[in-house]
């Protein structure tokens, strides 16, 4: 047995549109009408539940009416290079002419051959502005132009100081470097001398009286 067609009328009847930016809920509105004279049950499903927020999501419509369903878009980070695959199915069947206990029971008692059904894909689109990266306004434009120049001056200004503070840092250790070695040879000299006067003076008269001994053996 063919499947039957569907009998509600849908606006759109091919595609939910979604304009962002997305940093908030964006709702994308969906016409259901009945130009039957029969009772026509209903419910929407999508491929993304935790995605969208569908009111009312299922119902009974009556003849020559129509509902209207907001389908919301949760926040999100939009990329342009994702592909989108977000489709949604709006499912349908006659209503028996009686009372209706229970809408839940009559779609789990519904068979296969009686359901009917109709597709829509998801586009989301972004303002031209947005999708440039861009503003309208010149004056924020400009606003924003002159931060990002800000910024990059700034940047320039720490790694110059960086650059600064590394060469102080190299000059300190050169002239901490020749200040030592020129202070050696003094040192040493003061040393010799320190300890040429530690000689006792007993030392030395002995010296003295050896080397006139010795001169006075040459003489004589």
């Amino acid at each position: 047995m063919s499947k039957l067609d569907q009998v509600l009328n849908l606006d759109p009847s091919i595609e939910l549109r979604f304009k962002g930016p997305f940093t908030d809920v964006v709702t994308s509105e969906l016409t259901l009408s009945n130009p039957t004279d029969k009772r026509v049950c209903f419910k929407v499903k999508t491929t993304a539940p935790k995605k969208y927020c569908v009111r009312p999501n299922s119902g009974i419509i009556e003849p020559g009416t129509f509902v209207k369903v907001a389908v919301m878009l949760q926040p999100f980070d939009y990329d342009p290079h994702e592909k989108n695959k977000h489709k949604f199915m709006v499912q349908t069947m006659f209503a028996p002419s009686g009372p209706i206990d229970s809408v839940e029971n009559l779609w789990k008692e519904a068979s296969a051959e009686s359901l009917m059904d109709s597709k829509l894909r998801c586009v989301f689109e972004m303002p031209p502005d947005a999708a440039q990266g861009g503003n309208s306004d010149p004056e924020l434009r400009k606003a924003l132009d002159d931060c990002r120049r800000l910024q990059a001056d700034v940047n320039n200004l720490r790694q110059e100081n960086a650059s600064l503070k590394d060469s102080e840092t190299r000059l300190r250790k050169v002239a901490m470097s020749e200040t030592v070695s020129s202070a050696r040879p003094a040192h040493d000299m003061a040393q010799a001398q320190a300890q040429a006067n530690q000689i006792p003076p007993v030392v030395l008269l002995i010296a003295a009286l050896l080397l006139g001994l010795f001169i006075g053996k040459f003489i004589l």
